[in-house]
């Protein structure tokens, strides 16, 4: 009887209703066909909350008498209070555990940076960096790699002046470890062009190495917070109307059905605080709105976005870096009433689209009544002066957010706005309207990488899935998808300007545009030396679903010679990591005929799809490599260069440059896979090469480098756009009207 009480009772606030004294109770013989379920009215609420301040064990006296004053029975409040405890302890535990997360966010910081200044010693004798214990193998890998360039150098030169080919000394079989750099002389898909060492030189803009976030001492005073926490309450109330309100706030278009926020009524309804300056010729605004269920309850959800790594690793192609700086309210009782200090930077997978970087607060909050949770980021910069002007375009996040309902199954909706004042500069032609538009950086595009990403949390966490291949136990499987994840991270902040990356143009033509960078690589987790990333945006007259499917099929891929350098894909391991088919990771072995036994060439591949876009990323990798991810060991060390495809559903009008009106919008509800016969997308090719495996400090690159990697470029282009019209004359064979581009 207890455990069946106990399993009708269920947890949280919901507890099965009483029926009436006028009505007989249900017979025990008869199965119950429905189970109906109410709330606590709030004085029930209240009157409870008031004597779990004084004693939140009462005992079976005190309960009887509470249970008459309020009409429940006392099974039910008996029940409460067993959840009020279990709740209060929980978020006792999610306040100690946030903290304890900065603290050690704080150490890991100190850690670099006694670990950067290490490296900056210079030793007093010879004015050469400093050694620290000794020598290491990797020290003298680079040098030898060093040595050996400078070799190189020296008998081309001498080639030049003797006239006939000067030998170079065959290295000599190392006795430590061979180094897991994905150099070019083991990359699997060969360019055409060789990647010449002794040519002509060309200037190039070198990434620093460090990132770009440097710690302002941006900190609150106590007259501060108070008018902080002020102004996120009314920052809260603005966003749970902005997700609820429907016209005159949100006006539809009846033309493309897109909502548009509508400026004036917005003023009229939310007068900001604190008079904060209205750039209104300077600033432009964007506003967003969407929905969506998503697989992940409201708990899991507030801690992602409460943690700088995990809201990182949520939104991976969104967020660049994030970072707590200042904890200003750890929260009443959990993660309610929580009020951070965050810096972040946001980015966009592509050269051509700056990145957006601000400081601003983010407050959470808890309806208990309603059961939803709400997080609203609001601008620091109205009551707080100390705040370094960025060196990207002026971001100003206004009131935005979410607000979580909880749904049956550990489901959760999800309501978006996205509103912020972004500096009007100019942004590249091809995409300006999508820019303009708020699909960027709005709602409809946070929301399909959130749902995307909580499936692949699932599949993650989940055990009962049978993948195909080569995976021995979910451990592995776990392993897998981890390194799969810091493929895709890097990749997307490889590609896009995040970081304060500079990027020189190499062709500006009307269908190809292709951008140039070069970076010094020297931590764990990517090849040691100058790292060449390349580039290159195109508009295609295909559905993205189309060129999507045709990137993610190893056996159409292996029919570019391009990609594939005529070998062929054979895949051994699948993980299913969303609803989508096209979700999923795959390692594939390259079928070439050095392979034997003894040396294996693989390939670690993730396809990603939602509705603001979809990606192909994929490295090679060595077998020892998988082997040590599957085995347990900590993965971060092995070096990852990864390429990849980005595709950008878009209409053939967002190609041109064409104005749109200030209340931007999103279109609230768009099928990714529409067959417009008007729809295309944008195909953007990202390429890495490890140019140079030394550590020279030069900021110049080998043309023959550079010539070989944009020859690639198009030849990869023209092949796959060569492949989607044959498909299509396939699919079609009566010749139907193109549209007109």
């Amino acid at each position: 009887m207890r455990g069946k009480e106990e399993m009708e009772s269920r947890s949280g606030s919901e507890q099965l209703e009483d029926k009436s004294g006028n009505e007989q109770e249900i017979s025990t013989e008869q199965p119950p066909k429905k189970k109906r379920y109410h709330r606590h009215t709030a004085r029930q609420i209240q009157e409870m909350e008031a004597l779990f301040k004084e004693c939140p064990h009462p005992d079976d006296k005190q309960r009887m008498k509470l249970s008459q004053e309020l009409g429940l029975k006392p099974r039910q409040v008996k029940f409460w209070f067993q959840n009020r405890r279990t709740q209060m302890k929980a978020q006792q535990d999610r306040a100690d555990n946030i903290i304890l997360r900065a603290e050690n966010e704080t150490l890991k910081n100190d850690n670099y940076r006694l670990q950067a200044e290490l490296r900056n010693l210079i030793c007093p004798s010879c004015g050469e960096p400093a050694v620290i214990g000794g020598i290491s193998f990797e020290e003298l890998r680079i040098e030898n790699a060093r040595l050996r360039d400078e070799l190189e150098r020296v008998c081309c030169i001498a080639s030049r002046y003797t006239g006939r080919p000067i030998q170079v000394m065959q290295p000599v079989p190392t006795l430590v470890p061979p180094s897991l750099d994905l150099d070019m002389n083991i990359y699997s898909r060969q360019f055409t062009d060789s990647l010449g060492s002794c040519t002509e030189m060309m200037p190039m803009p070198m990434l620093p190495e460090t990132s770009s976030f440097t710690e302002s001492g941006l900190v609150l005073m106590e007259e501060e917070k108070t008018l902080a926490m002020e102004i996120a309450i009314s920052s809260l109330n603005e966003l749970v109307k902005m997700c609820q309100a429907t016209e005159p706030l949100w006006i539809r278009n009846n033309d493309n059905g897109k909502e548009v926020l509508n400026l004036e009524e917005h003023a009229k309804m939310f007068p900001w605080l604190l008079n904060l300056k209205q750039h209104s010729s300077e600033l432009r605004n964007e506003a967003t709105r969407d929905s969506a269920v998503v697989i992940m309850n409201s708990i899991n959800l507030v801690d992602a976005f409460l943690d700088a790594s995990k809201w990182m690793e949520l939104f991976p192609s969104i967020v660049a870096s994030a970072k707590t700086v200042q904890i200003i309210s750890p929260g009443v009782s959990g993660a309610s009433g929580s009020l951070h200090l965050i810096y972040a930077e946001l980015q966009f997978l592509s050269p051509l689209v700056p990145t957006r970087e601000a400081y601003f607060l983010r407050y959470c909050q808890q309806n208990v009544e309603e059961g939803t949770w709400a997080i609203v980021d609001f601008p620091i910069d109205g009551f707080h002066e100390n705040i370094q002007q960025p060196s990207f375009p002026l971001y100003r996040r206004r009131p935005s957010g979410c607000v979580i309902q909880d749904m049956p199954n550990g489901y959760s909706r999800v309501t978006w706005v996205e509103h912020a004042e972004i500096e009007e500069k100019p942004v590249h032609q091809i995409f300006s309207q999508f820019v303009y538009s708020g699909m960027a950086f709005g709602a409809h595009r946070w929301l399909g990488v959130l749902q995307r990403q909580c499936e692949r949390v699932a599949s993650l966490m989940a055990r009962n899935i049978s993948d195909l291949g080569v995976i021995p136990s979910p451990e592995a499987r776990k392993n897998l998808m981890r390194l799969a994840q810091r493929m895709i991270r890097t990749f997307c902040v490889n590609v896009s300007t995040c970081g304060g990356q500079s990027w020189t143009a190499l062709s500006e033509s009307c269908d190809d545009i292709v951008r140039i960078t070069t970076r010094k690589i020297t931590e764990p987790g990517q090849p040691n030396g100058i790292i060449l990333s390349a580039v290159s945006t195109t508009w295609m007259p295909f559905p993205h679903y189309q060129v999507f499917d045709l990137l993610r099929d190893e056996q159409r891929i292996s029919q570019l010679d391009v990609l594939s350098n005529g070998n062929t894909l054979h895949e051994v391991a699948h993980i299913a990591n969303g609803s989508h088919p096209g979700n999923c990771i795959s390692l594939l072995r390259i079928n070439v005929a050095s392979n034997s036994s003894q040396h294996v060439d693989l390939m670690l591949q993730e396809s990603c799809t939602d509705q603001s876009g979809s990606f192909v990323v994929y490295t090679t990798i060595n077998v020892e490599s998988i082997q040590l991810a599957m085995g347990g060991e900590d993965p971060s060390c092995i070096p990852l260069l990864p390429l990849g495809f980005v595709i950008i559903p878009m209409e053939s009008t967002c190609k041109t440059n064409t104005t749109v009106n200030e209340g931007n919008s999103i279109q609230s509800s768009q099928d990714g896979n529409n067959n417009n016969s008007n729809s295309g997308c944008l195909l953007t090719v990202g390429l890495q090469v490890l140019a140079n495996n030394s550590t020279i400090p030069s900021a110049k690159l080998n043309l023959s480098s550079v010539n070989a990697i944009n020859n690639h470029l198009r030849n990869t282009v023209h092949q796959i756009t060569s492949a989607l019209n044959t498909s299509a004359a396939a699919s079609c064979p009566e010749p139907s009207a193109a549209p007109e581009e």
